[in-house]
């Protein structure tokens, strides 16, 4: 199936730029409801809410984020090597199966963009967790942490003392 046969970003109504002229009103109630296409001589406009349009170049840019995610992760996976300072080079902090593990979060994540609310703001918190844990793996004082044996020792019960106390009167 087709991108844009999945769904469609503009509505089928097409409004000349004269109507709209004679019809302000009407044309930007119809374009509340669904994108309109206003065509003047041999161009073409789409009028659409701004939260909508703001939505549309948010997804497109957290698509190109994404497809460079998933293709640098795949790349690791296949053994290239990776620039650590590439702006996702802490990916190498990841194992096969981890890489493996992060590509399927983000999948399913970026499938709910445009079908869920806030499916936008999961995808960028997902990438944001799995970059802190590159963080924290790549860390040295994390790791010593991590690799230090500590003497355990055991508490002991607490002794209960008495507070009645037996006085005559």
């Amino acid at each position: 199936m087709l991108i844009w046969a999945k769904s469609n970003v503009y509505g089928d109504e097409l409004i000349t730029a004269t109507e709209l002229n004679r019809q302000p009103g009407r044309v930007l109630d119809r374009a509340r409801e669904c994108p309109v296409t206003i065509t003047r001589n041999d161009e073409y406009f789409a009028l659409l809410p701004r939260e909508q349009m703001r939505f549309w170049v948010q997804a497109a840019t957290f698509s190109k984020a994404v497809f460079e995610l998933i293709n640098v992760a795949y790349r690791l996976r296949l053994g290239d090597q990776i620039d650590p300072n590439a702006p996702y080079g802490w990916l190498k902090a990841f194992d096969a199966e981890e890489l493996s593990e992060l590509i399927a979060e983000v999948e399913s994540t970026f499938q709910q963009v445009g079908e869920e609310p806030g499916a936008i703001d999961k995808l960028d918190a997902l990438i944001h967790e799995w970059h802190e844990s590159a963080i924290a793996i790549f860390s040295p004082e994390l790791a010593a942490t991590f690799s230090d044996e500590v003497d355990e020792v055991l508490l002991t019960q607490p002794i209960a003392e008495s507070t009645t106390s037996s006085g005559k009167m």
